[in-house]
């Protein structure tokens, strides 16, 4: 059985998986209500899986580093690895760690403590990530994060009941994920000087929305019935996925530092685009907030 752990304040709980270190239940207090997706097997399995070394897919599921070559699956091995473990647990903080090994080694040659951590605020859920290169050399990483929300919260509520609310105007286009996965040079105009997704099912019939150098530093899911509101906040993330199965009732608001592959890369590592490199003995921490209104 996968173990879980809560945190809970006056205000909310939530539950984090220990496998993955992934977040699966946020409940309000005051009405019982879960804004987390269920993760339906028949539909999509994910709840908010972490992403770490990389985001997305890689041309051919594969990279080069130093004239080698290494595979890994899409968004990186953290999400569903068991050996990840909780290392600190406070009155409003769970803290989990995953250490190079010589199965991560095998896919990703640097060494590394991989930690993430949820904490309590008030209404919020801070969600920090930290990276130490504990290896001689530069390690180079992506990472990021895949948090489903359920929509509609209420059974009288539709999904096209619910938009999305960009903190600013935005002229902003989506790149087109290809069949494999791949980032495509294609883009369609999805905000023209506006703020405003309205979500329908038929959004993400191209895939996901993916966008890069947004202005908006945060994006607030919203109901139009309710008011009822729910924000990820993503300082320092410059791309921003967003994405649901068609005709799912959830919709996943991904901060990513980091991006899949370009159909046209030449699947140089150390020139990804997005890429992180860290020097040795450093470390490198990012975190966003989930708040619920």
């Amino acid at each position: 059985m996968n173990k879980t752990h809560s945190l809970k304040n006056n205000i909310l709980q939530i539950d984090v998986k220990q496998t993955g270190a992934e977040l699966c239940a946020i409940r309000r207090l005051s009405d019982g209500k879960d804004y987390m997706w269920n993760a339906n097997p028949e539909i999509w399995e994910g709840f908010a899986p972490v992403l770490f070394p990389i985001i997305g897919a890689l041309k051919n599921d594969c990279y080069i580093f130093k004239n080698k070559d290494y595979s890994l699956p899409r968004h990186g091995f953290v999400r569903n690895n068991k050996n990840i473990e909780l290392i600190e647990s406070t009155s409003d903080s769970l803290t989990y760690c995953l250490k190079s090994n010589p199965e991560t080694l095998k896919q990703y040659p640097f060494h590394f403590e991989f930690f993430i951590t949820y904490k309590l605020d008030n209404n919020s859920i801070i969600v920090e990530h930290l990276v130490k290169n504990t290896g001689p050399e530069p390690m180079f990483f992506s990472l990021g994060g895949h948090p489903a929300f359920k929509c509609p919260l209420d059974s009288k509520e539709k999904y096209t009941d619910y938009y999305l609310e960009f903190q600013h105007n935005e002229t902003a286009y989506t790149y087109k994920i290809e069949s494999n996965g791949l980032i495509g040079a294609k883009t369609d105009l999805i905000l023209n000087n506006s703020k405003i997704i309205n979500l329908h099912y038929n959004l993400f019939d191209k895939g996901a929305l993916v966008f890069k150098g947004l202005k908006s530093k945060s994006v607030s899911l919203i109901s139009k019935i309710s008011g009822k509101r729910l924000d990820v906040t993503f300082e320092g993330f410059p791309f921003l996925g967003i994405w649901a199965k068609p005709n799912a009732n959830y919709v996943c608001i991904e901060p990513w530092i980091g991006i899949g592959d370009n159909i046209d890369t030449d699947q140089n590592f150390e020139t990804k685009e997005g890429i992180i490199k860290l020097e040795a003995n450093k470390s490198f921490s990012a975190n966003y907030t989930i708040s619920i209104y």
